[in-house]
């Protein structure tokens, strides 16, 4: 091999090594956009995780992005987690702060606030999969301000 492509190769070694070492732990993540004007309180959002690698506990973590047309402090949502191909299944309501009281964003950003709520941790076998749906649970119909949601899943 020429040396520019010894180098080219040792780049991308390199690279493919930190973007792994970045996300260490992560098995799914994954975001949704919610449309304009906003979260439809019978919109479901769902996610369903790749074959699961390896038998092992896991943390589930949903995510959210809000912009400041988000009218709460808080914001409840329910989500059911099915463990396939047993169909086990459980139920959680969160009830996510994500508004101080002086109007201040919890989340990390500018303008586009990132959440993270943590779940119970799953039991996962090798060969799982987890479909996971949320929706909100809110007084509005149409609930503005949420741009994404997502689900995260790491190994603990």
């Amino acid at each position: 091999m020429n040396k520019p492509t010894v180098i080219l190769l040792l780049g991308l070694v390199v690279m493919a090594t930190l973007g792994v070492s970045c996300q260490q732990g992560t098995v799914f993540s994954q975001y949704d956009s919610i449309a304009s004007p906003g979260w439809e309180r019978n919109d479901t959002i769902s996610f369903r995780t790749d074959t699961m690698p390896a038998a092992g506990t896991y943390r589930p973590e949903v995510g959210m992005r809000i912009n400041g047309t988000y009218p709460y402090m808080d914001l409840s949502i329910i989500v059911e987690q099915t463990r396939l191909p047993s169909g086990q299944t459980r139920k959680d309501t969160l009830n996510c702060h994500v508004i101080d009281k002086t109007g201040r964003p919890l989340g990390q950003g500018v303008n586009l606030y990132q959440y993270l709520f943590p779940l119970p941790v799953i039991q996962l076998e090798q060969g799982d999969v987890l479909h996971v749906t949320i929706r909100h649970c809110m007084n509005r119909e149409i609930l503005p301000g949420i741009s994404d949601v997502g689900l995260k899943l790491s190994a603990k």
